[in-house]
């Protein structure tokens, strides 16, 4: 089977540009693909508004670039390294259209990101809505193979901490796991074998993962009151994880991986340090 690697270092989704060096350490830190056709997604330095999405006009470019680039290339895998969470929007809707009897979803991730053009400007924090074309947004009009509540399985939700946008997922009655209810991949197993689902892609938002565990991701920042987040933090161990995903890799098959919003704290820290430093801008007396 041909596989695609999609790089794409779009931060605009989530209005963050520290997520174009979490692309960068997480593009060479991954295992290598025999075969594999690589993809680097143009992204630049502006942000502007479209549709009341921050930065809505790059992402609605990007988005046709890769949205383009699929159709060119016709994978039939798809690894795509983030950037934020916006980045399996394309790449899922595409596999939907590949294999439309059987497709699945599995949202790693500590937040469902299924809000509405109501409760958000932040294209990352409403891509399953998109998917679902059920967040009145024009990306969501930009779905091509939409998918069914039943096809998406929320792994690692912090329930207690479901903020009002993120209640689509108790509405729509969609199937999900707390990280405590995981015991050798069950609840994933038995939403697999009730909807007849053999191909699957994970989007793995490394935020799902405990901060004392794996430290960079956005909530692991240095000093950081982790009461004062906002949001749910991950309570998953990386170990955990990856045994959750080769355990589905085993049951079905893994068609699609998407690795977003990796935030290596160490590396942008002493990169903004030594930027300061004059030998690095040409010296005192340039």
């Amino acid at each position: 089977m041909t596989t695609t690697i999609i790089n794409w270092p779009e931060w605009q989704g989530g209005m963050n540009p520290d997520y174009k060096m979490g692309n960068q350490v997480l593009s060479a830190i991954v295992p290598e693909v025999s075969g594999a056709q690589w993809v680097d997604v143009p992204v630049t330095a502006d942000a502007d508004s479209a549709g009341g999405i921050d930065g809505g006009v790059q992402l609605t470019e990007q988005q046709s670039i890769v949205r383009d680039t699929l159709s060119k290339i016709q994978p039939q895998r798809i690894i795509t390294l983030g950037g934020d969470c916006a980045v399996s929007e394309v790449p899922f809707d595409y596999l939907n259209g590949l294999y439309p009897d059987d497709f699945g979803v599995i949202w790693l991730d500590a937040h469902p990101d299924i809000s509405t053009i109501n409760d958000t400007h932040h294209l990352h924090e409403m891509v399953v809505a998109d998917l679902l074309q059920v967040s009145d947004s024009i990306f969501a009009q930009q779905i091509q193979n939409p998918l069914q509540s039943q096809q998406v399985f929320f792994a690692g939700l912090q329930t207690a901490e479901l903020r009002p946008m993120d209640q689509l997922v108790k509405h729509l009655g969609m199937a999900y796991a707390m990280p405590e209810q995981f015991i050798n991949g069950q609840p994933i197993q038995d939403w697999l074998i009730s909807n007849n689902i053999q191909h699957v892609a994970v989007h793995f938002d490394l935020d799902v993962l405990d901060p004392d565990d794996f430290r960079s991701i956005l909530p692991a920042r240095p000093h950081l009151d982790r009461n004062q987040f906002g949001a749910a933090v991950g309570s998953m161990a990386l170990d955990q994880v990856i045994s959750l995903l080769t355990t589905i890799g085993s049951q079905t098959d893994l068609v699609g991986l998407s690795i977003s919003e990796h935030m290596p704290w160490d590396a942008l820290n002493l990169h903004q340090g030594l930027s300061q430093l004059p030998i690095f801008n040409g010296g005192l007396h340039s």
